[in-house]
């Protein structure tokens, strides 16, 4: 087994692939580590498997599998997770912006500190203020909702334990949000290192306008399912019953206005409507928990849980 797994994902860079490919090597020889690299190109338009594929006859430590389209980081990561065999796993972009130079001390943190994640902060950055102050924002807010304390949440550059990136799945536009993935499959131990930020050498940057809407959605998601997964009918049982309560409590103060107090018709008052509303709603809501119940009931990772060790008992894979 290698000390070091290092996975990255690339779309068109073919111009930063050799250069990254030698100042990694150049910094595992200094610190006398066993490693890999596993390259994922994630449907690149331009010669970078061809690259890539020179890189590969050049060094046996290089592995690579190229996807017939582009469908994400995520999904890279996501396959690069299942071949990674390094002690430490290593993600990190492909466009020189990462610095091979903290893969020492991110090993370290992992291997003899006893993190399960080390995450990068990249306190320094050479990035516009359209991008700086929305990632900001969206660190500070993600931290807030998950109660995972980092700075730079969005980091390419992190390091994890192998059993992490083997019990978690990345996909969608989730990528974003490993460390709280991570933290609802059971591994809490989340640290953080300041790392260099490069400035963008080659190329340009492969991330538009639309994380910033479909950010705030997947993290909605894992919130959800990381909470509810396996329980929908908690959520959306209490919100229909409380919905339906009050409806109810509408129309039971309307229907006595309306027999001992001999107030006008029920249906001439608007909180009638409501009531009536309400009490729709709060039913609507808990038929979506039954059925949510009927489909996490049936799926095959219904009784799936992270188990750390065990004594005298055979796991099942």
């Amino acid at each position: 087994m290698n000390d070091v797994s290092i996975v990255i994902p690339l779309f068109n860079e073919e111009e930063s692939l050799t250069e990254l490919s030698t100042w990694i090597d150049k910094v595992m020889q200094a610190n006398k580590f066993s490693y890999e690299v596993i390259f994922i190109d994630d449907g690149s338009s331009d010669t970078s498997w061809k690259v890539v594929q020179k890189l590969s006859g050049d060094n046996k430590n290089i592995r690579a599998i190229k996807f017939r389209r582009n469908y994400g980081k995520s999904a890279a990561l996501n396959e690069g997770f299942k071949y990674a065999e390094g002690n430490v796993v290593i993600t990190m972009d492909a466009d020189l912006q990462d610095s091979p130079d903290e893969i020492p001390e991110l090993y370290n943190m992992v291997m003899n500190d006893g993190f399960d994640i080390v995450s990068g902060w990249k306190k320094k950055r050479y990035d516009p203020l359209t991008k700086t102050i929305p990632t900001k924002l969206y660190n500070y807010v993600t931290s807030r909702m998950s109660g995972v304390k980092l700075h730079d949440m969005n980091c390419g550059l992190k390091a994890y334990k192998l059993e992490v990136v083997k019990n978690i799945e990345v996909y969608g536009e989730m990528h974003r949000y490993i460390p709280v993935i991570a933290k609802w499959a059971g591994f809490e131990k989340i640290g953080e290192k300041v790392v260099k930020h490069q400035a963008r050498k080659f190329g340009t940057t492969k991330f538009g306008l639309s994380r910033f809407i479909y950010g705030p959605l997947d993290l909605l998601s894992i919130m959800f399912v990381g909470k509810f997964g396996k329980r929908p009918m908690h959520l959306f049982g209490s919100l229909g019953g409380l919905c339906f309560l009050g409806g109810f409590a509408i129309a039971s103060y309307l229907s006595i206005a309306r027999l001992v107090w001999k107030e006008y018709e029920m249906t001439a008052r608007p909180l009638f409507y409501l009531g009536l509303l309400a009490m729709i709603i709060g039913v609507q809501l808990f038929v979506a928990g039954f059925l949510g119940e009927l489909i996490s009931r049936s799926a095959r990772e219904r009784n799936r849980y992270q188990i750390q060790e065990s004594l005298g008992v055979t796991l099942e894979d």
